[in-house]
Parts: structure tokens; sequence; C-alpha cells
């Protein structure tokens, strides 16, 4: 994963955004309100947090690139033609021998019922990253760096996300994604919240902007009223801390005393899984124009909402003109006969 001196692509030509952390195949069913043992068809997408971001970045016109891994198998050869397709570097994906890349499985029952089945097993190849192969130039000269909750999880993972963060010294953005899932915590972590708390107060003091829901704002913080929250990220050391609030919407603050609080964007929902990494990918992208905070964060959120209106996560993330349309008031296509969109929608022209 180290820089080639040959290279022209280094830190005198920095990426807009760098990702780091989960990768895998989405297997979701092409058939919604059905449960998964009577599911007969099935869509195979480009998933996990990292890699969707970075997707949702580049569909927005943004140099991005990830930093994961996966196995070194025909699924592995999917996601980095998958990558590329979609206009992300792939030059930090490596394969891991003996590490089946991960399949997640999901039910779709809208409007908030989306359960997740990870196989992850015997080992996710993307928690064998390791600090000796960072390309850590490259990490501390990009305009935005975006981590995960996840990669904190486990070792090697968790040692290089800490690495990257300690020498990007909070250089430009860097963004903690704060992706709390249990069940990918194989320690006691992963019932004791305490425990990943500390690593999560780690991660916090390198970050520069925290993002997450209200569960995962509570294990980051012990705190899960919404405002108390917000403070709290602030005080373990962000500049923005971003709460994600459901139908709610989402509360903003800053270190410097602003403040925004932004409703959601009403679509009919056929999915919400991939919605926050469509919202982070636009989130990086309102930070890197320069945008205020409410404008920021009123086009994330409608990022998100298209997504959620959508089967799939990758495929799904929205262009520039689908955002400012649903900004404007323009819905997005109605759902088809089982709940999915219409599929010219939803799979034809997915690319950039």
């Amino acid at each position: 994963m180290a820089t080639d001196p040959t290279d022209p692509t280094g830190p005198a030509d920095p990426y807009d955004l760098i990702t780091m952390g989960r990768i895998g195949v989405d297997l979701y069913p092409l058939q919604v309100g059905v449960p998964l043992a009577r599911v007969d068809a099935f869509g195979k997408f480009l998933g996990g947090s990292a890699a969707n971001v970075a997707v949702a970045a580049a569909r927005l016109g943004r140099r991005s690139a990830v930093i994961t891994r996966t196995g070194a198998d025909p699924f592995g050869e999917y996601l980095h033609q998958e990558l590329r397709a979609f206009g992300v570097d792939d030059r930090w994906v490596t394969p891991v021998e003996g590490c089946p890349t991960p399949l997640t499985f999901c039910e779709i029952f809208p409007p908030d019922d989306f359960p997740l089945y990870f196989y992850r097993f015997p080992r996710a190849p993307d928690l064998e990253i390791h600090e000796h192969e960072l390309d850590l130039a490259a990490i501390a000269a990009a305009r935005v760096f975006w981590m995960t909750g996840t990669g904190l999880s486990a070792e090697p993972s968790r040692t290089a996300t800490l690495a990257a963060l300690a020498h990007r010294a909070r250089r430009g953005t860097t963004v903690f994604d704060l992706d709390w899932r249990p069940a990918l915590w194989k320690d006691t972590a992963g019932a004791d919240a305490a425990t990943a708390r500390t690593h999560y107060t780690a991660a916090l003091r390198h970050a520069t902007v925290a993002v997450g829901n209200l569960d995962e704002c509570e294990i980051a913080t012990g705190r899960r009223a919404p405002a108390d929250a917000a403070r709290a990220l602030l005080d373990a050391g962000v500049r923005l801390a971003v709460v994600k609030r459901g139908p709610e919407g989402v509360l903003a603050m800053t270190a410097d005393g602003r403040t925004a609080d932004v409703p959601p964007v009403p679509v009919d929902v056929v999915n919400g899984l991939g919605a926050g990494d469509a919202f982070g990918g636009a989130l990086c992208h309102g930070l890197l124009a320069g945008w205020d905070l409410e404008r920021t964060l009123r086009y994330a959120n409608a990022a998100g909402a298209l997504v959620a209106s959508r089967l799939a996560c990758s495929s799904a993330m929205p262009r520039p003109e689908e955002v400012t349309a649903a900004l404007d008031g323009v819905r997005p296509a109605a759902p088809g006969p089982h709940g999915a969109q219409p599929h010219g929608a939803q799979q034809e022209d997915v690319r950039p």
C-alpha cells in the first residue's frame, strides 16, 4: 500500500477524499416485504460503508479512493471492477488469502425495518489492514480523510486506523463515521459499550468531524439526547458534530458556536440501508465546496433521502442534478409493484 515514487498521483496531487474501512458484496432481495427465507431473487452490489461513501462522493464529482481489503476470490475481483466503474481509485484495495470477501444480506420491510445479516467469517479481510502497509503521505495529504467505527473493532485494523489518524494530525478535514455495529465487534466490546467507548474516545482526539445516529452517538459519548451528544462530541475534540435523527432530521453544532437543525426530505422509503453513506459522501462534498453548514446538511439530507427511496446502496448514489431536483421539491420516481424503484431508474446507467 506504499506510494510508488514513479506514480504522478501523490501528496502533490491529493485526493478530495480517502476513506478507510469496510467493503463487501451486498446481496439484496429484489422482493420487498418478503422474509429472507422466502426470497428467490437477489441483486449483487458493491457494499460496505467506507466503499459506499467513496462512491457517493465520486458520483458528485469528487476524486476519491478507498483503503480496504477483500478476499482473494471472484467476489474480490467483482469489488475491484465496481470501484473502478464508479470512478473510485482502488490502488489501496488488496487481497487477503484465507479470508473470503464478506457478504451481506438484508430483508426489506419499509419504511423502517431492514435487518442485516453479515457473513464475515472466519475473519473479515477489511480488518486485516496493517499499519506498515498504509500510504501515510497520501492519507495526510487528502483534503478529507474518512474512517469508521468498525475499523476500531479488531486488530490490526484498530492500530492501523489510529496510526493513520495520528499521522494525519488533524490536517484538512478528518471525519469519524461513528458506525456502531455491535455484531461486528468480536471481543468484549460487542457486549460492553464502555469498552468500545475507550477506542472511540481515542479516535475522536484526532478527528475534526464526527457523524453518527443517536445509537452511535450514545456509544461514543454516553449521551443520547441530540444536543447533549453533539456537545459531548465537541468536548471530545471535534470541530463539527453531526447527529442524524432519522425522521426528525439532522442536528449539527460547531466548536465556534454555530448550530443547524434541518428537517428530513420526504420520500417513499424502499430501503433505508445506504442512506447514511449517501449522506456522508454528500457531507464531504459540501465541506469541500466550502458551503455554509445549513446548505451542506440540506444537501446531504437530500442525497440520503434519494438512496432511501431506492433498492440498492452503491448503485443508488445520486448525481448532482438528482440532489438539486430533490432540494427543489421534485420527488423521486414512485416504487414499482414489489416496492422497488422502477428497473430503469435503479439499474441502468449506474456509473458516473
